[in-house]
């Protein structure tokens, strides 16, 4: 499993950031975009104060391209060769727009373009509630925790429960919650393997609590920007949080966790009987792996000399770990997690692959 930061430092940033960020829904007209000489963008947004200017992150640019349905690859080659055409249709098509955005800021910069229907679910908030419920498993470790540009992980294990895969290959319970501040994904409660012998982490893809960010429009007549401080929704979210306790509670029980690793062990009886190279292909067209992700899976698969699919689920999980970015080393997890679901005739374009 990849390594992520302590829990200190992560509390420590979530309270940085508590103090920094600040949300806005605005009506588009009230909005204007601005690129610089370097293609830096900024948003000009005109608040009760008078117009303030924000930086605007990769990720809320791509947003805003969807929202005003520019193609992306075009929003990026007028940023980088025609801003003043950037600029024009950019604000063209919101003066044109009757719609209403949130912008969610952070450090002075626009973080997400996101509906007026965004229901927050903010990290802090996440933390300060799950944090108790999780330190009262069994024994609980925090193998890894993280907070990306995109996603909040905690990822847990409690030793209490354990497996035996085979003599001497030893898995245990764990739970892995994750969640996105800025629309990239839902608030997710998933069930954990973690693999002793390689100290590997196996995302079960079933038995999961998944809440989106979906909600009301923030009604309002009022045609100016609305700014929302943190503690305005807080409230709303202690019933949902409440439901997450039974939910990670499930989520290691020992009924879970020997469906979860049931599943697991039966890859062990599904021989890999034709060309490995072919059958990493096949994963790798199947699940878009790129080409580099491939020869490490294929790699890691060789190294381990287990030529069945439970060796193929490790290599996926395993190769996780040099996975520089912490994302999309997560989706390898879940990716194993993906592959012990698989039907016999999935398996069988896999394992027969030639």
């Amino acid at each position: 499993m990849k390594s992520g930061r302590t829990l200190v430092n992560l509390a420590q940033e979530l309270q940085r950031q508590l103090q920094t960020k600040k949300d806005l829904v605005v009506p588009s007209q009230l909005v204007r975009h601005s690129t610089g000489d370097s293609g830096g963008t900024h948003l000009v947004i005109e608040e009760n104060g008078g117009p303030v200017r924000y930086g605007v992150t990769p990720l809320a640019r791509r947003q805003l391209a969807e929202k005003l349905k520019i193609p992306f690859a075009y929003f990026e080659r007028m940023r980088e060769e025609q801003p003043v055409l950037l600029d024009h249709n950019v604000n063209a098509w919101l003066q044109s727009d009757d719609d209403r955005r949130m912008l969610r800021t952070l450090d002075g910069k626009v973080r997400a373009v996101l509906s007026d229907r965004y229901r927050r679910l903010d990290n802090f908030d996440l933390a300060e509630s799950v944090l108790p419920i999780l330190r009262q498993l069994p024994e609980v470790q925090f193998e890894s925790v993280e907070l990306t540009d995109t996603r909040m992980y905690l990822k847990c294990v409690t030793p209490r429960l354990n497996y035996e895969m085979a003599p001497g290959d030893v898995v245990q319970a764990g739970v892995v919650i994750s969640n996105s501040e800025v629309g990239q994904g839902t608030l997710s409660v998933q069930p954990l393997l973690f693999r002793l012998v390689c100290r590997n982490g196996l995302i079960a893809a079933d038995r999961s609590l998944r809440k989106t960010h979906v909600g009301r429009t923030l009604d309002t007549e009022d045609e100016s920007v609305q700014v929302y401080q943190d503690d305005t929704l807080r409230a709303d979210d202690k019933a949902f949080f409440l439901k997450v306790r039974d939910v990670v509670q499930a989520a290691v029980s020992d009924a879970t966790f020997r469906q979860t690793a049931q599943k697991l062990q039966r890859t062990l009886k599904i021989p890999l009987t034709g060309d490995p190279v072919k059958t990493v292909e096949v994963l790798a067209q199947r699940y878009t792996l790129s080409d580099a992700e491939r020869c490490g899976v294929l790699r890691h698969l060789i190294a381990e000399a287990d030529l069945s699919g439970y060796g193929l689920v490790n290599a996926v999980t395993h190769f996780s770990e040099e996975v520089e970015d912490y994302d999309r080393a997560t989706e390898f997890e879940a990716l194993g997690g993906k592959l012990i679901e698989l039907s016999a005739p999935e398996w069988k374009g896999l394992a027969e692959a030639a």
